[in-house]
């Protein structure tokens, strides 16, 4: 690993995770573990050689850690440590910032990407007077969102007695919360359907405004 060689704190934090990918390494197992392929999954413009080494290199670091998963799974997952959840709070802002820029990919968000630009997006004031317990079906991916107090937790995996039940994919959740497009129509075309409370559901997709961009000077 190279590293800037200054006793700066910012410094030494970029030693540990200032390498192409591994901010986004980190990213994919905020909400939990992984296997190495679901991991690339989510990060497909990288090599699985270069994946391979981020996450060797962030282990030695102690940000993540592998461990096995018991029968019946017996497969290798990877996670967080301590330390690298104490990331999140860091990415927060790193990606509230960095989406009012441009948009220059045309590549579509990972689901983790996705309930993360949900968390970094989320407007309190537009959830006032709103308490609703979600499951958000993205393929094989199950998410479970809680809104209450104006507040919005997310987690992964299935909810217990949720009020509506999304399923639909990735980019037309980006799509219905980011650009506009209409609930109604999403159920319309097929590309979402929706259990339970429709109302519930469509005040869920309006809590998420789109920040107001930089205009370069």
């Amino acid at each position: 690993m190279r590293s800037y060689d200054d006793p700066c704190g910012i410094a030494r934090g970029l030693d540990v995770v200032g390498e192409r990918w591994a901010l986004l390494v980190v990213r994919e197992l905020l909400f939990g573990p992984k296997r190495f392929t679901d991991l690339h999954h989510g990060l497909p413009a990288a090599s699985q050689n270069v994946l391979s080494q981020r996450l060797r290199e962030l282990e030695e670091s102690g940000v993540v850690r592998r461990r096995r998963l018991g029968p019946p799974a017996g497969a290798s997952v990877y996670e967080l440590t301590e330390r690298g959840r104490d990331l999140e709070p860091m990415l927060f802002h790193l990606a509230r910032w960095g989406s009012r820029g441009p948009i220059a990919s045309q590549n579509e968000l990972s689901a983790d990407a996705l309930m993360f630009a949900l968390k970094t997006s989320f407007a309190p004031e537009a959830a006032a007077g709103l308490a609703a317990r979600y499951e958000i079906r993205l393929g094989d991916d199950r998410f479970r969102a809680t809104v209450a107090d104006g507040r919005l937790e997310l987690a992964r995996g299935e909810a217990a007695g949720p009020d509506a039940v999304f399923h639909t994919d990735a980019s037309t959740l980006r799509a219905l919360v980011f650009t506009g497009k209409g609930l109604t129509e999403a159920v319309r075309d097929g590309t979402a359907t929706i259990e339970g409370d429709e109302k519930a559901a469509a005040r869920f997709v309006g809590l998420f405004p789109r920040p107001t961009p930089v205009r370069a000077i």
